[in-house]
């Protein structure tokens, strides 16, 4: 694969779509189909994580390395493919101007490059990926990297808006960049509220809520009065499912008619959940989801009776 082939993988995310699908050829249902979510592969946080520094101590990540190749793997081994693979955020662990950034970076390209290239790779922006509190020079900097930090695409009638959760953080530091995406946002969710589309998700990194809309503020969510506020924007629009990482364990609780979905990490785990993969099932009337470990879907693949949703018409 030329270099040019490579890049052009990473930055499929331009112009706020996904040059991955068609809209025009994309909006209309034409049956179940299912895609693959990942989240936090997060290159160097198991060294920095056994080390008690996760600063600075995220030195080794051939672990993180192994775990990625085998997700690559069990998701080339899928039969059918999936539509897509979206990796919610975290990518790396080092923050932006932090050492070894550059080399976590590079590899895991390197191991992305072998999915099948019949299955699209959409990626997410996560804390690590931008910052804490993000600004202009570290965005700029993760979409040359990999492609728009926030956008829309249609798969099979269904409308997926990918976010920069950071903004909803802390945009102190880029409060016209958080201003551009709301009223993105606004635009794209007066879309799905017009019912034009059989389903809308979200993807993001930071989950609204773990368990519980009226849940304490965390570190591992968004503060009550953001979480509120978009999880109303949210359900009156329509949208379906939010689908987010960031707290390295499996979580999620519905809000309404919102199901919030936490998947746990593909690297380093802080819970007691396995290193996993989810795959979700968009039937005509409902999305179907379920995390599985690496071993699992490597072994075994997708269980009989999700494959049997994609067979109804």
């Amino acid at each position: 694969m030329s270099a040019v082939e490579a890049g052009s993988i990473f930055h499929r995310a331009r112009g706020r779509t996904l040059d991955a699908f068609s809209a025009e050829k994309e909006r209309e249902w034409k049956g179940p189909f299912y895609f693959i979510q990942g989240a936090d592969p997060q290159f160097g946080l198991m060294k920095a994580w056994s080390v008690g520094d996760c600063d600075g101590g995220g030195d080794e990540w051939g672990q993180e390395i192994r775990l990625t190749e085998q997700a690559v793997q069990a998701i080339n081994k899928l039969n059918p493919k999936p539509k897509f693979f979206v990796l919610c955020g975290d990518l790396v662990h080092a923050m932006p101007g932090m050492p070894w950034r550059k080399e976590q970076t590079e590899d895991l390209q390197r191991v992305l490059k072998d999915v099948d290239r019949e299955i699209p790779l959409v990626f997410v922006s996560g804390n690590h990926d931008i910052g804490n509190v993000p600004t202009a020079e570290s965005i700029a900097e993760f979409c040359q990297t990999w492609g728009d930090d926030y956008f829309s695409f249609w798969v099979g009638g269904v409308l997926f808006l990918v976010l920069n959760s950071q903004f909803f953080y802390d945009a102190s530091r880029c409060p016209a960049l958080k201003q551009a995406q709301d009223q993105w946002l606004d635009e794209q969710l007066s879309i799905a509220g017009e019912r034009k589309c059989q389903h809308a998700i979200v993807f993001q990194h930071i989950p609204l809520f773990l368990q519980s809309i009226d849940e304490e503020d965390d570190y591992f969510n968004l503060s009550k009065s953001v979480r509120q506020e978009m999880a109303d924007k949210l359900t009156e629009a329509g949208i379906k499912a939010v689908f987010s990482g960031h707290y390295h364990r499996n979580a999620g609780g519905i809000y309404q008619d919102l199901d919030m979905v936490v998947s746990s990490a593909i690297g380093c785990q802080l819970g007691k959940d396995t290193h996993g993969l989810r795959v979700v099932v968009v039937t005509t009337e409902k999305i179907v989801h379920r995390y599985y470990s690496l071993d699992e879907l490597s072994e075994r693949g997708i269980e009989d009776d999700l494959m049997g949703l994609m067979k109804k018409k």
